[in-house]
């Protein structure tokens, strides 16, 4: 501890930084990475005065054909164009062609080194069952799209060119702003097997019963996205990077087996036709019924799984509004439903799932989605659709406007014929659902460009998600979203920043789910706090609903509404793959001189008193002393020691405190204790620095530091913290909020880490073993993520689907 003058203590007041060697701003604004604001998208956010976006209407007529599993349809689209611009040709989005023997995504695979598959101590060499198994059913399958009869409202023959998974229409005649356009084309495609192939959609084959199961999904020639800052969005679909479209209203027909139940986006429009009385008594009473209401009972599915139908029915659903059309069918499903209705929401939650999914789909499926429907509204807007449907199939987790596909469902033992679900797949089960149906409010209506940015979608959600987890029960395993949570990825070297193309993003889960959700958290909890983070979300949403944001719209917004600069978080988060790591590096102590002889004096013995007793001191305790032996050479000196106050200091200490000012008197003695506190920013990422101060009273409390401390010195502070009495510990981040990927670093005085030694018996191979005892650390690195989150051989969706139901 050392005595701070009243003058130095004035240079550190206003000296609480100092200058980096080389200076990086980090808080620098993101004037070079943001596209300019003009007259479509404003520099707060908002959609401009001459936003404009597009529209595609759909008749589709189709048929399923499960004998030979295909689908056979005719679709008529009216495009219009609501742009500027005129445009002599349009892009269509052909995502079936993602299953053509010669498609990107399956030529692109990439396979592990060579070494890897070979080393003969590599446990993983070889090559799994499961995925011999895509690869030669992927080899015969005949997928794709098969076009014909294109052509205009007026019958003529259209020209066009197929990219792959995209295709180009050349309009007859140039279509000019406020004009629409009119076309139809009939197409057939066989159906993929999903668990064999992946996707985010295709049946699933129950052996026990001889049923299948169908999720159809990107089913339908779509039209592609033509917006402000990109033109025609045309990426090629390689199966990670989803899909960017145009609102619309849908009139569509399916025909299916007339024993099959279809769940599907919009209203259905002729019940009579293909429900019985019971069934349409039920659904009735379920839009006002307090729980979920059996419109199909688990009895009635069995005994349809028995036959197969000769005969079909169509069933006719619309939809307004929406973007994407998606449905379900089968002969096995269950089928139960409850409406929710407050403020502007009027909506009934259904579930479908087949006999497999019980105990578990019927007590918590439709439960769930009226959860999410509550909590996603408290965080966005009222959900404005009729729907919102949640089915049990071969997807693990994949959205569309008003229904989703989840995969959870209980097992059944092998010997016993028990039927049971672990904890694991309870909650994985109401988590998916929560994401799933969540994803109607971002990206089904706040409509992002998934094709370019996961994250806008993904990440948004996800995030969305940990909250309504939260509010599910206390202690849910949700796994995304709190900053501890992502601190072995922050750890790892294999990363790309979130603002990364969607084809091009590494740890797929990780970078778009997980950072961006648990940055958005760390962004409401730590630096804006709830009012202010909630109110600017809400916005954001409310800005956005049924228009396409860009991450310029969201940042932008963000700030606008919370009235907070936020570039240095962006840059950092989303810009760069840096980590939060923030080091406390040294303290030193000191109290203000008072220059009061009898204080300073007694201060200066209590730190001589602290000091260790020399050894030579020691050994000498019993060692005779003269002037014990002859005491009539004792003087004044002997009596007093150094610290004793004499007349002369007590003159001295009167004269200085004639010219001091009462506030200067007073500010001498308060006896205030200072501490000069080193941080040093390891990481690069700049947080707020949040302080738990420890008393030697025992009193604790938070200082928390806004981020800009470190905005002249980005490397490297020096903060004051002054206390009322002597500090015996200092933690920085102690809460664990900010991510920081190092927390031995963040204490004083420092903390042992503690760890768990693992004893094994000595081996032959023993020996070998310890080379890796004897290798320096580089710090703990997040386990590679499973080979199916990466895009599967065929199709790569399943990148999709392992991210949304992997918890």
């Amino acid at each position: 501890m050392k005595r701070l003058t009243l003058s130095l203590l004035a240079a550190t007041l206003s000296t609480a930084a100092f200058a980096a060697p080389t200076f990086d701003d980090k808080f620098r604004q993101l004037d070079e990475l943001l596209p300019a604001a003009n007259q479509y998208r404003t520099a707060s956010g908002a959609p401009g005065h001459a936003y404009w976006q597009q529209r595609a209407d759909y008749k589709i007529r189709a048929t399923l054909n499960e004998a030979d599993r295909s689908i056979t349809g005719t679709e008529t689209i009216t495009y219009h164009n609501n742009s500027p611009d005129t445009l002599n040709y349009i892009w269509l989005q052909l995502d079936q062609n993602i299953y053509a023997k010669n498609s990107d995504a399956r030529m692109m695979q990439t396979a592990p080194s060579r070494e890897a598959w070979t080393k003969p101590a590599n446990p993983e060499a070889g090559f799994k069952f499961e995925g011999m198994r895509s690869l030669l059913v992927g080899e015969s399958f005949d997928g794709g799209f098969k076009l014909s009869n294109i052509k205009a409202g007026n019958g003529a023959p259209l020209q066009y060119t197929v990219n792959r998974t995209m295709m180009r229409i050349d309009l007859p005649t140039p279509l000019k702003p406020g004009q629409n356009f009119t076309f139809s084309l009939d197409w057939n495609y066989k159906i993929n097997e999903q668990k064999v192939l992946g996707g985010r959609a295709g049946y699933e084959h129950f052996p026990e019963d001889k049923n299948d199961l169908f999720e159809v999904a990107q089913w339908f020639p779509r039209m592609a996205a033509y917006y402000d800052v990109t033109g025609w969005q045309h990426k090629q679909f390689l199966g990670s990077g989803e899909f960017t479209l145009e609102f619309g209203d849908y009139d569509v027909a399916v025909t299916v087996p007339s024993d099959h139940i279809v769940a599907s986006t919009g209203e259905l429009q002729n019940p009579g036709e293909v429900l019985t009385a019971a069934q349409r008594q039920r659904l009735e009473s379920a839009k006002t019924a307090k729980k979920p209401v059996i419109i199909v009972t688990q009895a009635e599915a069995e005994a349809a799984e028995k036959s197969v139908a000769k005969t079909t029915k169509t069933w006719h659903f619309k939809a307004k509004n929406v973007r994407d059309f998606a449905w379900a069918s089968s002969r096995k499903f269950i089928w139960d439903a409850q409406g929710y209705k407050k403020d502007g929401t009027n909506v009934l939650a259904m579930s479908f799932y087949p006999k497999e999914g019980n105990p578990l789909w019927e007590k918590y499926s439709t439960a769930a989605i009226i959860h999410t429907i509550e909590q996603y509204n408290k965080y966005s807007f009222d959900y404005p659709y009729p729907i919102a449907i949640s089915v049990n199939g071969p997807v693990g987790g994949m959205e569309y406007p008003m229904i989703s596909f989840n995969g959870p469902r209980p097992t059944k033992d092998k010997k016993t014929g028990e039927i049971t679900y672990s904890k694991r797949t309870k909650y994985g089960l109401i988590a998916v659902i929560i994401h799933e149906v969540g994803h109607n409010y971002f990206p089904m209506i706040v409509n992002s460009d998934e094709r370019q940015w996961t994250w806008m979608d993904e990440g948004l959600n996800s995030f969305v998600e940990f909250l309504a987890a939260n509010a599910w029960e206390k202690d849910f395993p949700i796994g995304r979203g709190e900053a501890r949570d992502i601190v072995n990825y922050m750890r790892s070297q294999n990363q790309v920043p979130i603002m990364t193309n969607s084809e091009s993003l590494l740890q797929f889960g990780n970078n778009a789910y997980a950072k961006p959700a648990t940055a958005l958290n760390i962004l409401r909890e730590t630096i804006l706090g709830r009012d202010l983070f909630d109110k600017a979300f809400r916005e954001y949403a409310q800005r956005w609903k049924f228009k396409r944001p860009t991450p310029a719209d969201f940042f932008r917004t963000m700030e606008d509404a919370s009235g907070t600069d936020l570039d240095w978080f962006w840059r950092g988060w989303f810009y760069t793959t840096d980590p939060v790591d923030v080091s406390l590096d040294g303290i030193s102590e000191f109290t203000i001189n008072t220059k009061d002889p009898e204080v300073e004096k007694a201060w200066l013995k209590a730190r001589k008193d602290e000091e260790p007793v020399s050894i030579t001191d020691q050994r000498n305790e019993a060692l005779p002393k003269r002037v014990d032996a002859q005491p009539e050479l004792k003087d004044f000196y002997n009596e007093h020691d150094d610290f004793t106050v004499t007349n002369a200091d007590r003159n001295k200490f009167a004269e200085f405190q004639k010219d001091l000012e009462p506030w200067q008197k007073d500010l001498l003695a308060q006896g205030k204790h200072l501490y000069l506190v080193d941080f040093s920013n390891v990481g690069g990422l700049v947080s707020p620095l949040i302080l738990e101060i420890t008393l030697k009273s025992g009193k604790k409390y938070i200082e928390r530091v806004p981020a800009e401390v470190w905005r002249y010195s980005p490397k490297k502070i020096t903060k004051l913290i002054v206390t009322d009495e002597p500090m015996v510990s200092l933690t920085q981040d102690p809460y664990w909020e900010t991510a920081d990927i190092d927390t031995s670093n963040n204490s004083w005085p420092r903390k042992a880490t503690p760890s768990r030694l693992e004893m094994f018996k000595a081996t032959r191979a023993a020996p070998d073993l310890m080379k890796d005892y004897n290798t320096p650390l580089k710090g703990k690195e997040e386990p590679k993520e499973k080979k199916a989150d990466q895009p599967a051989p065929q199709n790569g969706a399943a990148a999709k689907q392992e991210a949304e139901t992997k918890k």
